[in-house]
């Protein structure tokens, strides 16, 4: 079982400058939550308590106002500098007193999931006992993407950004490794960008045939906001669920109520932190 999980928050950011000169990208709003909230929710709809988040050089007091240790929400949230982005891999050497020896989950800090089997999927996910699990998704653009062909759930290939249609499975930012991950990250070589490659980390796993695959249903909803204008459809998207359907996608609070990891009391504090905003409302019609 996996019980820990890093969001990888780093990054530049040079598609959505120049907003994110100042701010970085995970801290500015999907609509009424700091883009931050998303990922966090997955994981702990995973069950995971136990976050490292890793923010540029820098830039941690700013996440640290919104999110300071994770006590409110009954977590433990540490977090890790990264001088300058080398790549995805590097979070597993970057994070190696927090993994130990523990397997280890990771998400895309700018990545968005959505859909109503979602928690039961994400629950299965957590519990590989060894290997390495990557979330597919089917999308109408694989040339974008690193896509994966798949047999009986197991990864035989993964191309970057396919000149041909071989798959339309789009491999997501959402990833599961047992503890080999620290070993494999730091055998791998710099790509022509100059940064360790997902990719590489990925075949590693994919040659001894221990990738398997995890494919969101029909219904659920993976969303790059990697762009300004993606950014803007995730938030779109958030907003006509939440004014339509009447609860919040990523509240912190209920995931933890929901998780018995907090009580009523404690979202009180959350209540009191946030002041009067939309958001505390509906904390209060929690509770209520």
């Amino acid at each position: 079982m996996i019980k820990k999980g890093i969001i990888l928050s780093g990054g530049i950011g040079t598609r959505m400058s120049p907003l994110t000169k100042a701010v970085n990208k995970q801290l500015l709003p999907i609509y009424d939550k700091p883009l931050i909230f998303y990922p966090l929710s997955i994981l702990m709809l995973s069950k995971i308590r136990e976050i490292l988040i890793i923010v540029n050089k820098g830039q941690l007091n700013q996440y640290k106002k919104i999110i300071p240790d994770g006590k409110r929400l009954g977590m433990k949230i540490t977090y890790k500098e990264q001088s300058k982005p080398k790549g995805l891999p590097d979070a597993f050497i970057l994070g190696k007193k927090f993994i130990k020896k523990d397997k280890v989950a990771m998400i895309l800090g700018d990545n968005f999931f959505y859909g109503q089997s979602l928690s039961k999927m994400l629950q299965d996910c957590v519990k590989i006992e060894s290997g390495a699990k990557v979330v597919l998704h089917r999308v109408t653009n694989p040339e974008n993407f690193g896509v994966a062909v798949v047999e009986d759930k197991k990864i035989k290939k993964i191309v970057e950004k396919p000149k041909k249609l071989i798959s339309n499975l789009a491999i997501t930012g959402l990833y599961y490794f047992d503890n080999k991950v620290i070993e494999y990250a730091k055998k791998l070589k710099p790509s022509r960008r100059k940064e360790l490659e997902i990719v590489d980390l990925l075949n590693e796993y994919r040659k001894e045939n221990s990738l398997s695959a995890e494919l969101i249903g029909r219904g659920g909803a993976w969303l790059d906001t990697g762009s300004i204008e993606d950014f803007y459809k995730t938030s779109n998207f958030v907003s006509a669920i939440e004014n339509q359907q009447g609860f919040k996608i990523a509240c912190l609070e209920e995931i933890s109520l929901n998780n018995k990891w907090i009580q009523k009391k404690d979202i009180k504090k959350s209540i009191e932190f946030y002041g009067r905003c939309n958001y505390a409302e509906y904390l209060k019609k929690i509770i209520s």
